[in-house]
């Protein structure tokens, strides 16, 4: 039987074989003093096009609401254990830590007029509109110019969705940064081994499954966001990727 890699081993690969390990992201040098130093022990950060920057000057109140809201999140063994489905315990516990009136979920769309001119008289030689130009580019929080996005476990082809999204609202000028939160290179196949068998979606009885056999490297972890975002999936959008990592994991009898 093949030796599984877990998440640590395959970043190494990545870097060993020069793939991605966040390689065109800001120097974290330029941004760590703008967030808590409970923040940067909590969570892996990656700004790229100067996301934390334009959050932090541009945009206040929101990086304010962002930064309580990671300050009070803490994810339970337990919720990690219960089956995901559409959404999970840990999506369903996002939507809690943040205004429902202000970070609202988003759907874009726009049409698209298109002139041409005559070179010379400026007189409009043919003019048409291409309808649905930009439609069902979906982000879940929007809060102003700020996109909020949560990925814990789909497949990693999510990401593609998630940054076209960020760089479609993003051209149409309907955002000027994103934010996605998801599985840090941290919560690896050792972590995940260490949490056993699965639970019901009750969370109540265990399974059969290993906990860590729903976590794969195919999956929404911060290897393959980092990847995307160092090939510029992300289109001119600057984005700031947080990471989850162990640290956010409480026992479930914890308060």
């Amino acid at each position: 039987m093949t030796e599984e890699l877990d998440f640590g081993q395959l970043e190494d690969e990545l870097v060993k074989n020069d793939i991605s390990v966040g390689k065109v992201a800001d120097n974290s040098e330029s941004y760590a003093s703008i967030f808590p130093k409970t923040i940067l022990e909590k969570f892996e950060i990656y700004s790229y096009r100067s996301a934390a920057a334009v959050l932090y000057q541009s945009f206040p109140e929101q990086f304010k609401e962002l930064i309580s809201a990671l300050e009070k999140f803490y994810i339970t063994k337990k919720m990690i254990r219960i089956p995901g489905g559409s959404k999970g315990p840990i999506a369903k516990y996002v939507d809690t830590l943040l205004d429902k009136e202000k970070w609202v979920e988003t759907r874009i769309s726009a049409d698209l007029v298109v002139k041409l001119h005559h070179a010379h008289t400026n007189e409009i030689v043919t003019e048409y509109v291409r309808e649905g130009y930009l439609d069902g580019h979906r982000i879940d929080f929007v809060s102003g110019r700020v996109a909020f996005d949560l990925e814990w476990n789909s497949k990693d082809q999510t990401y593609d969705r998630d940054l076209y999204a960020f760089s479609a609202f993003h051209e149409a000028g309907a955002i000027d940064v994103g934010v996605l939160l998801t599985r840090g290179t941290s919560l690896d196949n050792k972590f995940f081994k260490s949490l056993g068998k699965v639970l019901d979606k009750n969370g109540e009885k265990e399974g059969t499954a290993d906990v860590y056999k729903k976590f794969g490297a195919s999956t929404t972890w911060m290897g393959k966001l980092l990847y995307r975002l160092d090939a510029g999936r992300n289109g001119g959008c600057p984005v700031l990727a947080i990471g989850i990592t162990p640290k956010c994991v409480i026992d479930d009898s914890a308060p």
